[in-house]
């Protein structure tokens, strides 16, 4: 005997043979419209995965969670007549792959390439049912063309407020459109990592240090590409409502974007033409105000900053340099700032209040100055207390409880225009007052920013954009280029290092850079973020040269009653703010200027839990506890991997791995394949005598029947764990009989086939069933066979059970009576015994009473 009969069943036989006939015979292709093939009957089903990027460590088991999921559903939905969309790419851009590069001298698109080739083979080994003719690269000049030309249109465009969408640029009607295009220059503090060479999101800073590396990160003022999503805040808020996502994850985005209803205030600087402008959702505690606190970038700060103060805070400034906004926002920490030697005047009560700088106050929220409210703001007391400052109570709590530190809603005192009024009423009023003295007006705040889009890098999109001297000689001007100039496409360098200046890596290509006389290339690159912006509406027709989408084929995929164009997105948590947000900025930004069909991108998401090790921990390389899919793939087969896990728990918890879990799933599976198959005595496998053309018996009929109305609605609402249990259910129940029911068996692979699809595929054939398995309906179930028509009686003599007896629910208590003293064993019991009275319980049990 070989050593493949070793294994419970030929897994490593089936497995290769099927995953070489779907993709031969492009079993998953999805047609488009006007294509081919392309049904216009069909309704059409896209289901999505979070596309991965394609690292040199290739898969682990917790990657191919979500997309053993959405497999399952993409196999189920065809079956149910669905056309399917269901494609996989590659976020191939990002810091990794130039760090190596810079360490090896590889280009980073070998290295992409390798990683992407490792991803794919481990991808199709799982057996996933991906149309890989829809296969996407966002690396490749054919798709950042498209990334490339979106930005254009997002710099050719403008955030209307009257119409509240974005128009073309070409609409605006003021002097200088540069000023409020959607992707636009400014001068902002960043997180600069010298080591690495660029900078990087407040994400990518973990303790003052780089994600990436563990390099350190200071912040300093960068002149970079931005694009104004806060043009959308109120939108992108609004319109998550009649999204089918996790309730978690909309108040994620709703905290994020952080909706603050308030006034602006002026206070004015003592001897200076120059005000302060604040932003506080507490207007009615402006009497209260005894300071004012500057973020320490602020640009006022070089402006009112006296002689004597100047060193101090240089010193504190450098400081607050070396700290992310996270660690600066930490509400734990000790209060630090330093006087500026400035006064303002509070515009309620004209009195001179001291300016302080502090780095608690954030340049990138509100205004970058806060009014110091110490009597009714934590963060403000413990300031005040600390630098003994005044604090005026000017809100008295309704309840018995201390005023100082109460930042509740109450009565207003010690506040002579609003004294005596509730917080709500006296906000309104003050508000007033100060608008009509011109010192302030109502306002709505965001605490998100515009997005900072560039990146100090190679390996990335560059910016379609040339900088072009003007008739000054000292000043240059931005402009885009032609769309015909697309794609833009990074040059080759000798080396990828940082250049230690600060400028990019793309600025060593001097020839690249040189566009004309008098212009020059932009040299940053684009932040990986914006090729997965858009991804999935290149999905929809990735071999178009001619649009970022065709009409027809983005009107069928991205189609339907609901706002949203994807029907299932699935992916982890890590993104549940950042990509979602971005995404559906760029998606309404190309809706509102007319070329996609549906205002947000993704209708349902769910997010999958995090599978951590056999230890309980997160997968790492420093713990060792990284599980490879291709190691439990040799031991125990793809589809047995594919049911363990789901069959771990439900899909958006998080769980730990278990080899012996893995174990008794395989242990299924083979049962499954005994049930149809036999072992002869010269060690091959055959179909089973027992596999015969008959009629089911009334209770097959009803496992079977039962079985199928639980896969279904398990696989509705991604109850994945719960639909295995069933199956398995079904199999120990015809695993006991005599023979096996053809049907039943054939309706039961249907079933299995999104789960264990190589499995179920070659008992399909083996059965000589007509077609392929993958071309069958799926089965649906017949209510009359799941009627409970029949009941278990206990039946007892003197109290004591001795048998039961299967009988109708409406039979009658005579009925019941007679059958029991019919039973063999009660007529051993009770003869030659006199019968003194039987009691009987309907639809439970008969006492015999001797």
């Amino acid at each position: 005997m070989s050593s493949d009969r070793r294994k419970p069943y030929p897994f490593n036989q089936i497995e290769p043979k099927w995953q070489t006939i779907w993709d031969e015979h492009q079993i998953f292709h999805a047609p488009n419209p006007g294509e081919k093939k392309f049904d216009s009957r069909k309704q059409k089903f896209y289901v999505l995965d979070m596309f991965p990027y394609p690292s040199g460590a290739g898969l682990h088991v917790g990657h191919p969670e979500g997309y053993t999921a959405t497999d399952i559903i993409a196999r189920y939905k065809r079956m149910r007549g669905f056309n399917v969309l269901h494609p996989m790419g590659w976020d191939a851009f990002g810091l990794p792959a130039e760090q190596y590069a810079i360490k090896t001298g590889q280009h980073p698109a070998v290295t992409t390439r390798e990683n992407v080739a490792k991803f794919k083979s481990q991808l199709k080994r799982i057996g996933f049912s991906y149309d890989w003719q829809r296969e996407i690269n966002t690396t490749d000049p054919g798709y950042f063309k498209w990334t490339q030309w979106i930005f254009l249109q997002i710099y050719n465009s403008w955030f209307n407020p009257k119409t509240n969408k974005a128009e073309p640029i070409e609409t605006y009607r003021g002097k200088n459109p540069d000023e409020v295009r959607l992707a636009y220059v400014a001068d902002v503090p960043v997180n600069w990592c010298p080591e690495l060479g660029t900078v990087l999101a407040n994400e990518e800073v973990v303790d003052g240090k780089s994600e990436v590396g563990g390099f350190p990160v200071v912040r300093r003022p960068m002149r970079q590409w931005m694009l104004r999503i806060t043009a959308y805040a109120e939108r992108l808020i609004d319109e998550l409502e009649d999204l089918d996502w996790p309730e978690g994850i909309k108040l994620l985005q709703r905290n994020w974007i952080g909706k603050s209803e308030g006034a602006e205030i002026d206070f004015k600087i003592e001897n200076q033409d120059a005000i302060i402008r604040v932003f506080t959702t507490r207007p009615d505690t402006l009497y209260g105000g005894t300071f004012l606190v500057l973020a320490p970038e602020h640009s006022l700060v070089d402006l009112i900053v006296t002689e004597e103060q100047w060193l101090a805070v240089r010193e504190y400034r450098e400081k607050t340099a070396r700290k992310s906004d996270l660690e600066r926002a930490e509400l734990a920490k000790e209060k630090t700032g330093v006087f500026t030697g400035a006064f303002a005047v509070n515009p309620a009560n004209s009195k001179k209040i001291p300016i302080w700088i502090a780095d608690y106050v954030l340049l990138g929220y509100g205004t970058g100055a806060i009014g110091g409210v110490p009597a009714h703001d934590e963060r403000d007391l413990e300031f005040a207390k600390k630098f003994d400052l005044p604090i005026v109570e000017v809100v008295q709590p309704t309840r018995d409880e201390p005023a100082i530190g109460f930042a509740g809603e109450g009565v207003a005192i010690n506040s002579p225009i609003i004294n005596g009024l509730t917080s709500a009423d006296a906000k309104r009023k003050i508000t007033a007052w100060l608008e009509e003295r011109g010192q302030g007006k109502r306002a709505i705040n965001y605490k998100l920013r515009d997005w900072l889009f560039s990146r100090q890098r190679y390996w990335g999109e560059p910016f379609p954009i040339v900088w072009e001297s003007v008739p000054d000689g000292r000043h240059r001007k931005h402009r885009a280029l032609d769309e015909t100039e697309l794609p833009v496409v990074p040059p080759p360098l000798e080396d990828y290092k940082p250049t230690g200046t600060g400028e990019p890596p793309l600025a060593k290509a001097r020839d690249w850079i040189r566009y004309s006389k008098k212009a020059a290339r932009e040299t940053n690159v684009m932040p990986q973020w914006a090729g997965s912006c858009w991804y999935y509406l290149r999905f929809c027709d990735p071999q178009n040269d001619k649009r970022f989408v065709g009409e027809k084929a983005e009107k069928y995929w991205m189609g339907g009653s609901k706002p949203g164009g994807v029907d299932l997105y699935v992916g982890g948590t890590e993104h549940a703010v950042l990509h979602l947000l971005y995404s559906r900025f760029w998606h309404k930004v190309l809706f509102d200027l007319g070329y996609v069909s549906k205002p947000e991108p993704f209708q349902r998401l769910v997010n999958q839990g995090i599978i951590l090790g056999e230890d309980s921990q997160k997968m790492s390389k420093s713990r060792g506890n990284i599980v490879n899919p291709d190691d439990v793939i040799e031991q125990y087969g793809a589809d047995a991997f594919r049911c363990y896990e789901m069959f771990m728990g439900p899909l958006e918890q998080m769980k730990p791995w278990s080899m012996r879990g893995v174990e008794g799933i395989a242990r299924f599976l083979a049962r499954v394949w005994r049930l149809i198959m036999s072992e002869n005595q010269a060690g091959q496998w055959e179909l089973s005598p027992a596999v015969r053309d008959v009629n089911l018996n009334k209770a097959q009929q009803k496992i079977l029947h039962a079985t199928i109305k639980k896969v279904t609605d398990d696989i509705e609402s991604l109850s994945f764990n719960t639909a295995i249990s069933q199956m398995m259910i079904f199999v120990n129940a015809f695993t006991t009989a005599e023979t096996i029911p053809i049907s039943a068996v054939q309706t039961f692979l249907v079933l299995l086939n999104p789960f264990a699809p190589h499995l179920s595929s070659e008992l399909w054939e083996n059965l000589t069933l007509p077609g392929q398995i993958t071309e069958q309906a799926w089965p649906g179930y017949d209510e009359k066979f799941l009627v409970e028509d029949e009941v278990e009686i206990v039946v007892q003599v003197n109290g004591k059970v001795r048998d039961r007896m299967n009988m109708s629910i409406l039979a009658a208590e005579e009925e019941l009576k007679t059958a029991a003293l019919a039973l063999p064993k009660i007529q051993e019991l009770t003869a030659d015994k006199q019968i003194r009275k039987v009691v009987v319980i309907p639809k439970k049990l008969v006492n015999i009473v001797i």
